[in-house]
């Protein structure tokens, strides 16, 4: 079939393909259908994230653990609202999937692409969602209390990293006759921290700017560090059988660079920045200007192999030594609410409580590993804030207590390891058990421990 057209009063002829309009159109129903798994999938978020959130609220919890909750609930472990391919569910298992097809024409052939490309939206979603959060607390962190609790926090990251990694792994290996890979692997799981968790459970406290804050958002900044390199030399360790220090060295020069080059520089531009946005007419200037700025950041810190939010929480802590901290931290807080939701459901929703059930046979051998991870997972980290001798007045158990949830950190090494081939479907049970536990259990142990000074002070008034 052929088409004529005219164009500039020239006339021409062009071969028209049904095929090519077919799929065209194809494209464009599967792009309409897409938007409307992601608006529907936004919704099963907020509402799970209020519902759970304002119950923990009432009842005297962390609203956090209240969307980690509401997100198992629409999640893999229970009614399947809301799940991803990485978490081992087909486009059958989603009921978003299944509503579409009866109510929007979502043709059987093409639902395993809508639900891949919606999946991986919302998985976009929710890693934005952290940096806005990292960037959030960033803010409201003192740049100052952070070099000044430095030396600390370089202490409790450090024990925090070491003290699990060799107990983790010996107990593996020579307890439970563990090969030395996948010990190493799961011994390695055991040393990442959850910034993102424990930063919002100590927003909600107000302790983000106290000491004992200062220190665990420092060390567990350090921790993502040393974690990613810990990452790097044991996935190094699987694919050649030997560690390169290359890569080693590479990553932590990186490390150190960026940060330290991102705050020295960053300091310097902030009155660039400051002077820019007090010369913009136009509205959202601030806003825009310190996303703008928290984004390229992230950008680099992705980039050199680093986590994104590092960058986030960087320009955060450049961006909070300026005059426009303040007004930029109302402005951040409503965008907040907006994305960092996604972010903790989504966490909820990846998770799968069915490795925990004793019943099936193929769990069994998992859970007694797991109990002894979820051992050193926590005893690993509560021992850090004890480590800082001489400073009577610093709740230390507050300290270790904040360090334990792992989160989505270390459901990547678990990822990682379970890709490599390296662990065995006993071992990665065993290693997801520990992050849901250490997950779950960190938010209201938060709240025992920093509570305990306030009851001191009020029972000796």
């Amino acid at each position: 079939m052929t088409e004529l057209i005219y164009w500039n009063g020239i006339s021409s002829e062009l071969w028209f393909n049904p095929l090519l309009a077919t799929t065209a159109e194809s494209e464009s129903e599967n792009s309409s259908l897409v938007l409307a798994g992601v608006l529907l999938s936004l919704v099963i978020i907020y509402f799970a994230s209020k519902l759970g959130g304002e119950i923990c609220a009432r009842i005297d919890l962390p609203p956090v653990l209240g969307e980690l909750v509401g997100g198992v609930l629409v999640g893999v472990s229970a009614f399947h609202l809301l799940v991803f391919p990485e978490s081992g569910s087909a486009a059958d298992d989603s009921l978003i999937m299944s509503f579409l097809q009866q109510t929007a024409g979502l043709t059987v052939e093409a639902t395993p692409a809508v639900f891949a490309s919606q999946s991986e939206v919302i998985s976009l979603l929710s890693e934005l969602g952290v940096i806005i959060l990292l960037f959030e607390i960033g803010l409201e962190s003192d740049l100052k209390e952070l070099i000044r609790v430095g030396p600390q926090a370089a202490v409790v990251a450090v024990v925090g990293v070491v003290a699990p990694f060799a107990a983790g792994t010996a107990g593996l290996v020579y307890l439970f006759a563990v090969p030395v890979i996948p010990a190493i692997f799961a011994g390695a799981a055991l040393t990442a921290t959850s910034i993102g968790i424990t930063a919002k459970v100590l927003a909600e406290l107000g302790q983000i700017s106290s000491k004992e804050g200062q220190i665990i958002i420092g060390a567990a900044v350090l921790d993502d560090i040393l974690g990613i390199v810990v990452l790097a030399v044991v996935a190094s360790l699987v694919k050649t059988g030997e560690i390169q220090i290359s890569n080693v060295i590479f990553l932590m020069i990186s490390a150190g660079a960026f940060l330290i080059g991102a705050i020295v520089i960053g300091r310097l531009i902030s009155p660039l920045i400051v002077g820019l946005v007090n010369e913009m007419k136009t509205r959202g200037q601030l806003l825009l200007t310190g996303l703008v700025f928290a984004f390229i950041l992230s950008y680099i810190a992705n980039v050199i192999q680093l986590e994104a939010i590092l960058g986030a929480f960087a320009a955060g802590l450049i961006l909070a030594e300026t005059e426009k901290r303040k007004e930029l931290e109302e402005q951040v807080i409503p965008v907040a609410d907006i994305f960092v939701p996604i972010f903790f459901v989504c966490v909820g929703a990846k998770t799968d409580l069915s490795v925990l059930n004793p019943a099936i046979p193929a769990n069994r051998e998992g859970l007694v590993i797991a109990s002894f991870l979820i051992v050193v997972a926590i005893l690993g980290k509560v021992i850090t804030g004890f480590t800082l001798f001489g400073q009577p007045d610093l709740n230390k158990l507050a300290i270790g207590v904040g360090m334990i949830p792992r989160g989505e950190v270390g459901l990547v090494f678990a990822g990682v390891g379970s890709a490599s081939g390296a662990l065995s479907e006993s071992t990665e049970a065993a290693i997801i058990m520990m992050v849901i536990l250490t997950t779950f259990v960190a938010p209201p142990l938060l709240r025992i421990v920093f509570k305990e000074p306030e009851e001191v002070t009020e029972s000796s008034n």
